[in-house]
């Protein structure tokens, strides 16, 4: 194995790359259809009655509908069909994995062998309402009733908009001091800008009747009791707090991060050439939080990324396109390897060994054969989980939780009466934006009725 030796640095800069590298390398990584391009794509589309792509989508966009909007140049009414079910489709548009979603479902597949390009006439026909900060709804009259959110990603803003259209008062309350939850702060930035992130705020807190409060966090600042006490109801959205550990020796040495941690300090610097940056990278995991880390470390300059995976491809949480991307951008995949131990010197990562694993009997199992890997970063991207302390503070009333997560029917009503839950900190969540923003928009449906009545 190779290590560094006594005294010696780890290989760790800034500004590695020119300015200009930077702003390439951090741009739109899908350029916005022109219309011409929009126009003949959107007649690919056959309209199909009973639509499969329709069935595909979490939200449940009329996907032909909106097609054939933009195939007749009525821009304005399709961004609209697609808002009103799902009012982040403009970052939907970029992020959800539609090559596994509605794409895949799409009839083209089987004659063409390439479907309908939905999420990019999603962003064509999205993108013109929130530059412009046209908001096509408008808001019914006040109900009189107040609602908490709590978590201010998509699932919460999901369901605060819909709560607000319904003229319900919202108020979202959020830990960090920014909304947007992984729009914001987990997103890779060249799949959504961060100033496209914020836009997308304001457009959606342009309906009015929600009041924000930022930088309060549950069981530190807030207590739930409190909150079913001084609100009609309460929805509960924050996300994933907490992320897992490695249980490997060497988990503690300076240069071993959690990948998500990085990623908000990216999306929130000034400038990426501020970024300290190793020349040799590890990643360990095998989602998106793991192809987005190895590439924007990649794009900031690091000369070898290799990302090792437990598994085989199949098996990671990463759709195929976006291991091929991290490929194209230069990240080394290696599969079947677990982490074994991180070594350092003078106290900083210098080497990650690896196991290499197989199937016994359906189950995961080391070979006894191991590898070496030498790195200047290490970043742990292997899945985040609940923190789920803060509901517990009222133990006659405990909230029921499922698999560590929060237990909901499928409206999101948990176990505690005036209470909801949605997004990726509840057991029903698939750690999608596209879901979260569908738990939202269906809790506060649910929440619309139960204040009605």
């Amino acid at each position: 194995m190779t290590k560094q030796g006594p005294g010696v640095q780890p290989d760790i800069a800034a500004g590695r790359l020119e300015p200009e590298a930077y702003r390439a390398h951090f741009a739109d990584v899908h350029p916005p259809l022109a219309r011409e391009a929009a126009l003949v794509e959107a007649n690919r589309c056959y309209f199909c009655y009973d639509a499969p792509c329709i069935e595909a989508c979490p939200t449940g966009i009329d996907i032909p509908q909106f097609i054939r909007q933009i195939a007749t140049e009525n821009l304005a009414g399709s961004g609209r069909t697609i808002l009103e079910a799902n009012i982040f489709g403009g970052s939907c548009a970029r992020v959800c994995p539609t090559e596994v979603l509605c794409e895949a479902a799409c009839v083209r597949v089987a004659q063409e062998g390439k479907p309908v390009a939905i999420g990019r006439l999603q962003r064509y026909a999205t993108d013109p309402l929130l530059e412009e900060g046209r908001h096509p709804f408008a808001r019914a009259p006040r109900t009189g009733k107040r609602v908490a959110v709590v978590g201010g990603g998509p699932a919460g803003l999901s369901c605060a908009h819909r709560l607000a259209l319904l003229g319900h008062d919202v108020t979202v309350f959020e830990a960090r001091e920014r909304l947007g939850g992984l729009n914001e702060y987990g997103v890779a930035e060249y799949k959504v800008p961060g100033h496209f992130a914020r836009n997308e705020i304001d457009f959606i807190l342009g309906i009015g009747g929600i009041e924000l409060s930022t930088g309060k966090a549950l069981g530190r600042d807030l207590e739930l009791s409190a909150l079913r006490r001084g609100f009609d109801a309460v929805f509960l959205g924050m996300g994933l707090a907490g992320v897992n550990a490695l249980d490997a020796p060497g988990e503690d040495l300076k240069g071993v991060m959690n990948a998500v941690d990085y990623i908000a300090e990216l999306r929130q610097a000034a400038s990426f050439a501020g970024l300290p940056v190793g020349r040799r990278v590890v990643v360990i995991g095998g989602g998106n939080t793991a192809i987005d880390i190895a590439v924007q470390t990649r794009r900031l300059g690091a000369e070898d990324v290799t990302l090792v995976y437990r598994r085989g491809p199949e098996a990671m949480s990463a759709t195929a396109h976006e291991q091929e991307f991290a490929q194209i951008n230069g990240v080394k995949i290696k599969h079947w390897a677990r982490p074994l131990r991180l070594t350092g010197s003078n106290g900083h990562v210098a080497e990650a060994a690896f196991e290499y694993t197989r199937l016994v009997n359906g189950k995961l199992a080391g070979t006894g054969e191991s590898f070496a890997l030498p790195a200047d970063m290490v970043f742990k991207a292997i899945g985040q989980v609940f923190v789920a302390d803060p509901l517990r503070e009222d133990a006659s009333e405990p909230l029921e939780l499922e698999d560590g997560r929060i237990h909901t029917d499928e409206e999101g009503r948990t176990s505690l009466a005036g209470v909801w839950a949605g997004g990726d900190c509840t057991a029903r969540g698939e750690d999608l934006t596209v879901q979260a923003v569908e738990d939202g928009k269906r809790a506060a449906l649910s929440i619309d009725r139960a204040l009605r009545r």
